[in-house]
């Protein structure tokens, strides 16, 4: 069983015809005694996300936003992430998609890398210097 944040709870019970009021009762009594933790449900998650999918912050706050984690909750957990680690896994989304874009002029590759990097919620300042670094280390191990 995956672990759920108490709103994707509320609407699984809610599907299942389950009165508001008994479904409140028994997920305020899950939290009680540590079953539902919405706030340890977004430290596993964005840790998750992170190290799977190379999510940025903004990206994963949309995520959390989605489960029905409160934003406080979701603020508070995405202030933990570390932005020497985000970094990183900026780098390695790069350093994994350059094995695909070896023929590719260096401008391409740069739209490309850049792109994908924004698309997982990475700011532009960033994924810029991440590429650019990047970039400059492989063209200049082929040369």
């Amino acid at each position: 069983m995956k672990a759920r944040s108490r709103r994707e709870l509320e609407d699984r019970l809610a599907k299942r015809n389950v009165p508001q009021e008994v479904a409140a009762r028994l997920l305020d009594r899950f939290e009680e005694v540590g079953l539902v933790d919405d706030e340890a449900f977004a430290r596993a998650w964005v840790d998750s996300r992170q190290r799977t999918r190379g999510l940025a912050r903004p990206a994963l706050a949309v995520e959390l936003r989605r489960k029905g984690i409160a934003e406080e909750t979701a603020r508070e957990v995405l202030a933990e992430v570390d932005p020497a680690d985000e970094e990183e896994a900026a780098r390695l989304l790069i350093r994994k998609k350059l094995r695909s874009m070896r023929g590719l002029d260096e401008q391409v590759a740069a739209r490309r890398l850049v792109g994908m990097l924004a698309r997982k919620g990475y700011s532009a300042g960033l994924a810029y210097g991440v590429v650019r670094q990047e970039l400059g280390a492989e063209w200049a191990r082929d040369d």
